[in-house]
């Protein structure tokens, strides 16, 4: 094989491994972003409940619910909580103070309904049983 042939192929190499790189880095950092903005919640969107201080995000995933709390304005610590209740079960809840978002907090529901509670400050939402 000549000199020029190996040369040629060894930058036809460098170039599929480096396109390759590339794409990787930049597929995974949409991928990171994209969880980031779900609140760390697998699945996709199915409800949103807005309320005067803020929003809860409802994702599902399979028999999987899961629910995030987020601040209209984030920045300064408030109380924050949200709640998933599968019918016939305990709700599972995260109440603190936080800057931005309560939660993710997810339970099983399998083909059940769900009650989702969220609260930022001094407003709240909830939803009365969904998803059945």
């Amino acid at each position: 094989m000549s000199t020029g042939r190996i040369r040629r192929r060894f930058a036809f190499g460098a170039g599929v491994l480096a396109a390759t790189v590339l794409l990787g880095v930049v597929a995974g950092a949409g991928t990171a972003q994209a969880q980031a903005s779900a609140g760390r919640c697998a699945g996709h969107k199915v409800r949103t409940l807005s309320f005067s201080t803020g929003k809860v995000v409802v994702y599902k995933s399979r028999s999987y619910v899961c629910a995030v709390t987020i601040a209209k304005r984030p920045g300064a610590r408030k109380t924050m909580s949200v709640s998933v209740q599968a019918r016939g079960n305990r709700p599972a809840r995260d109440k603190g103070r936080y800057t931005h978002h309560a939660g993710p907090v997810t339970v099983h529901a399998g083909r059940r309904c769900v009650w989702v509670r969220g609260e930022v400050g001094g407003g709240s939402t909830s939803s009365g049983w969904i998803l059945c």
